[in-house]
């Protein structure tokens, strides 16, 4: 990519980049193509048949893929986004890089901040026996109360400042063994989720350190990066093959935070008297009772050690 691509904004690279990926993503056939016989170099549509199915000019979509194209008119997103045969969520997404290229500043936006207030704290402990925690858009662990931080087996281990949930997902060698059922669903939601933020805020330090770590550590990541998925499937209940408390099957939902940029609540639930909700109540009891960590402690602990 980085060879077909020259770019003036890291907005225009990022929607060129979303462009690319889904192009060469998408196979003739899906689009109502006929392929011939002969060996075909390029992966899925070449630049040509996608300006032709979007009905714009060759060139056209040359300067936006390599970037130097930043404000396309809907129309012209709306026509690729039907020739790319892109859902609801992508078509959303690549109007928001359209809207992201044609106004992107040199100078990042400050990330929101990672102080968990009071209250949100005090929300996580009557929660209790669900396991909840408090999520940056970076997926770090901001705050979380004890069934919340030892349903991810193992990650309590590290120093509050690593525990991540993307982090966790692909570097602890307990993730694997804890969601053997769907793994590939798994890693997919996670990684089509960071591709997503980081599309919208490429320049984000905390966004880009992590991908950076994950790139480097996890062929596994870097292969799922590559193909920019924006979408991830979400599964309401979710099953955890917990070392401590054996086998449960839970209910998550995940929500935006409100006057908290950035910032999510995930929760998990059972229903009262089944052997999930049984399960869950021993890893509430058993887990470390200390209380969860703020952003700001977080922040300060981060400066400690560098």
């Amino acid at each position: 990519m980085a060879s077909e691509q020259s770019t003036s904004s890291s907005g225009g690279m990022e929607l060129g980049r979303f462009l690319y990926a889904r192009r060469t993503q998408t196979r003739p056939d899906q689009v109502g193509l006929t392929v011939g016989t002969g060996l075909r170099r390029t992966p899925g549509l070449r630049r040509e048949e996608l300006a032709t199915l979007a009905g714009i000019s060759i060139d056209y979509y040359v300067r936006l893929e390599r970037g130097k194209e930043t404000r396309p008119s809907p129309s012209v997103l709306d026509a690729l986004a039907r020739a790319l045969r892109l859902d609801d969520a992508e078509h959303r997404h690549l109007r928001e890089l359209a809207t992201q290229a044609a106004r992107y500043a040199p100078e990042p936006p400050p990330p929101p901040s990672r102080t968990v207030r009071p209250h949100l704290k005090l929300v996580l402990e009557t929660l209790r026996p669900s396991p909840a925690y408090i999520i940056s858009r970076s997926m770090d662990l901001l705050a979380w109360n004890p069934g919340g931080l030892a349903l991810y087996a193992g990650l309590a281990d590290w120093p509050a400042t690593q525990r991540n949930l993307a982090r966790y997902l692909f570097l602890h060698p307990a993730a694997r063994t804890l969601f053997r059922d769907d793994w590939e669903y798994q890693v997919r939601g996670c990684v089509a989720r960071l591709r997503a933020q980081a599309g919208l805020d490429p320049d984000a330090p905390d966004l880009t350190s992590l991908v950076g770590e994950l790139l480097l550590k996890s062929p596994e990541f870097a292969k799922l990066w590559e193909r920019y998925d924006v979408v991830g499937r979400k599964k309401t209940r979710k099953t955890f093959h917990h070392p401590e408390v054996g086998t449960l099957t839970i209910s998550g939902q995940s929500m935006h935070l409100d006057d908290t940029p950035g910032q999510r609540l995930g929760v998990y639930t059972a229903d009262p008297g089944t052997p999930d909700h049984d399960a869950m109540l021993l890893l509430d009891l058993t887990a470390p009772q200390a209380a969860g960590h703020s952003g700001a402690k977080v922040e300060q602990e981060r400066r400690t050690q560098s």
